[in-house]
């Protein structure tokens, strides 16, 4: 079979399955939730989710008992993957929790060996928890807080589903009176005094309670984990228990007699600029063999052992609210040095207010067994002084819209746009002008290898914005089920991304995507560039096999498509197919098993050049159905190509184009080799003959 009748068909495969979902699919219901009988045994009936905030009234004859929610619905806080946690919560009209199950999540450790029965778990403890109960994950001793058992490994997961669930149930029995408001929260927010700034020291504002300390030895360590499992494990000799473990300081930096003194007048005025409106910062500086960053933090994650507390509401900070301060301590002569410092980012969305009392937590960890652990948290409480604040007088209140998260989260992340639209401009200019850059090899070599670099380091490991065929399976899933803009919204750089991957597929092709964008593509890429500069054989399989081995990647597509039919969730789970979860979203931070499998995919790269882009990946194949329908051809050919020239064919290294010189636009990867070839007039035949024909003429002219 050619692949011109396995494209063909798959399309049409693709086409009758979407028409099949679509015809079966229906909007979801409180019927698709058997355990709400659990909560409420007690209703015969259930109402439909509506209202605001979103819910399901349970029913017992006419009365009402409870209210069953969707924490997405609500309070979608992004967990560890950067995408909510869903669960279906129920509340009776006391205010007590009668069930919490988990119903979606995305959170890759999970994926990664952690089973799913601890999230279940975990959210079971919330059974007969009072909606104004202040909740907090892990062992402690803090008076006036209920404490539940965290998820070893998944310590941020469980953090944020502690928030999604408390604070979609108090917005719920607000709003249907079952607990009033807290007072603290409908007073207006304290104002910092920005010209209160005098030159100070580091005795006056750790004696004033500007700066606060929370020092913590090995002793108080081991008298935390009484009773836990982490007991009686690496605990401190008796000499050593007055030793210090960490010791914290904290302090707000809005405040320019904190900040200033601080930080300086330069890092502080350079420090407000980055803080958008309602926005704060704090210092975090200590000493001590523990780390309040965490060991195993990486970019894209939560910082999941230090976070604050601010009436009864967690604060959790992520990679992008994190700076490290360069002049720290430099005004404070009488400052003590520190091992560790940063300033983290307090944004809108919290709601923080600089007046009020808050906490600083700190969760200490401790290996129970290779795969468990414990951990227990220390709290340190802080006010500003009065002096440095003012409360201005309650607003008057209008009625007014409020913003849409992704307008917040984009504007958050408004230097990476910039950047990576700047990019993609960049792009663009090198395919309108093609015809004057492959003219000019060492500089399209050159252009062509720096956005590579960029593609994998900034596009990649750091903005984390590897497409997936998981974003195309939950695309169609969101066009059968109910289009919603702002969900593809929330991740700005993926929604860009996108958005110019389909403009240039239906105008080119997939060529685009795969050849100049994928992060996992561009790695490989630079591995076969490694391998050949050191002379590595390369192996090929023998044509009528290559163009038999492109349509792997289209059964699997088709295989994926069809399982995500039945449950989005597992056909995610088997997309793992796909190695760039471990290879770039994870930056190879994983199990063996996943590491053993993109390290082969990317070893066998280096012997034949982009192997799983060729043969293996279901994203490329899903681009190249689309692809289907371009609109433009801009790779030229000459009538020559093929008959008989071969120098194309023989020097493209993906084998995109056949024997009879057709470059077959499914597998091209637009790295526009064969058009610098094509304008190259002593290595084109056609043009090294015209060249010679008119030598001979001008030769003939002068004799």
């Amino acid at each position: 079979m050619k692949f011109g009748a396995v494209g063909t068909i798959t399309h049409h495969l693709l086409l009758a399955a979407l028409l099949l979902v679509s015809l079966s699919a229906g909007a979801a219901s409180i019927s698709d939730f058997p355990q709400v009988k659990t909560m409420f045994p007690e209703a015969d009936s259930f109402g439909p989710f509506e209202g605001e905030p979103v819910a399901a009234k349970a029913l017992k004859g006419d009365e009402l008992v409870g209210y069953v929610l969707l924490t997405n619905d609500i309070a979608p806080v992004p967990a560890y993957s950067g995408k909510p946690i869903n669960h279906l919560v129920g509340i009776d009209m006391a205010g007590k929790i009668r069930g919490a199950y988990v119903i979606e999540h995305h959170e890759p450790i999970m994926l990664a060996g952690i089973p799913e029965e601890r999230l279940h778990r975990f959210a079971a403890q919330y059974v007969e928890k009072h909606v104004s109960d202040r909740i907090r994950v892990g062992s402690g001793t803090r008076e006036g807080f209920v404490n539940l058992d965290g998820v070893s490994g998944a310590t941020v997961t469980v953090i944020v589903q502690n928030e999604a669930i408390m604070r979609s149930v108090r917005q719920l029995a607000v709003a249907h009176g079952i607990i009033k408001s807290d007072p603290a929260l409908a007073q207006p927010r304290a104002r910092v005094k920005m010209d209160n700034y005098e030159p100070s020291s580091w005795e006056f504002l750790t004696g004033n309670g500007a700066i606060r300390r929370m020092h913590v030895t090995y002793g108080d360590v081991d008298a935390a984990f009484v009773g836990t499992p982490g007991e009686g494990i690496d605990e401190a000799s008796a000499e050593t228990k007055g030793d210090t473990f960490i010791d914290m300081y904290y302090a707000y930096l809005n405040s320019p007699i904190v900040g200033r003194n601080l930080l300086g007048d330069r890092e502080y005025h350079w420090l407000m600029t980055q803080l958008g409106e309602n926005e704060h910062a704090i210092a975090v500086m200590a000493n001590g063999n523990y780390s309040f960053r965490g060991t195993g933090f990486v970019r894209g994650g939560i910082f999941d052992r230090f976070q604050l507390w601010q009436n009864d509401r967690g604060i959790s900070f992520r990679d992008m609210d994190y700076h490290h301060p360069t002049a720290l301590g430099q005004p404070l002569t009488d400052m003590p040095g520190f091992g560790e410092s940063v300033i983290f980012i307090i944004r809108n969305e919290h709601e923080f207010d600089p007046g009020q009392p808050w906490q600083a937590e700190l969760l200490v960890v401790r290996q129970t067994t290779p795969l468990e652990r414990s951990y227990v948290s220390f709290s340190g409480d802080y006010l500003i002084p009065d002096a440095y604040v003012e409360y201005p007088p309650a607003p008057v209140i209008e009625a007014e819209v409020d913003e849409p998260i992704w307008v917040t989260i984009w504007r958050d992340k408004s230097f990476q746009i910039v950047v990576l639209v700047t990019a993609l401009g960049v792009l663009s200019m090198i395919l309108m002008f093609q015809e004057w850059l492959v003219k000019r090899p060492r500089l399209l070599n050159r252009l062509r290898t720096g956005f590579l670099l960029f593609t994998l380091f900034y596009i990649g490991w750091y903005s984390l914005a590897q497409l997936s065929v998981v974003n195309v399976l939950t695309f169609t899933y969101s066009i059968i089920n109910g289009f919603r803009w702002d969900t593809f919204l929330m991740d700005p750089l993926m929604f860009i991304l996108w958005t110019f991957v389909a403009v240039s597929v239906l105008l080119v092709g997939r060529g685009i995507y795969c050849g100049w964008l994928c992060p996992f593509g561009a790695l490989q890429e630079f591995i076969n560039r490694i391998a050949r500069y050191f002379k590595v054989r390369q192996l090929e399989f023998p044509a009528a096999v290559h163009e038999r081995l492109w349509a792997i990647k289209y059964i699997i597509l088709i295989v994926l498509f069809g399982i995500s039919l039945q449950s989005l969730a597992s056909a995610e789970r088997y997309a793992e197919v796909e190695p760039f979860k471990t290879a770039i979203i994870l930056h190879f931070q994983r199990e063996w098993g996943y590491l053993l499998y993109a390290g082969a995919l990317l070893l066998i790269g280096a012997f034949n050049h982009k192997f799983y882009c060729r043969y293996v990946c279901p994203l490329g194949a899903a681009l190249a159905v689309v692809g289907k329908i371009r609109l433009f051809e801009w790779l030229h050919r000459r009538k020559e190509c093929g008959r008989p020239c071969q120098i194309c064919a023989n020097e493209c290294e993906v084998r995109a184009i056949d024997r009879i010189g057709v470059i077959n636009m499914n597998e091209c990867h637009y790295c526009l080799d064969c058009q610098v070839t094509y304008h190259d007039q002593h290595k084109c035949p056609p043009l090294v003959e015209r060249v010679k024909r008119r030598e001979r003429a001008e030769q003939a002219k002068q004799s």
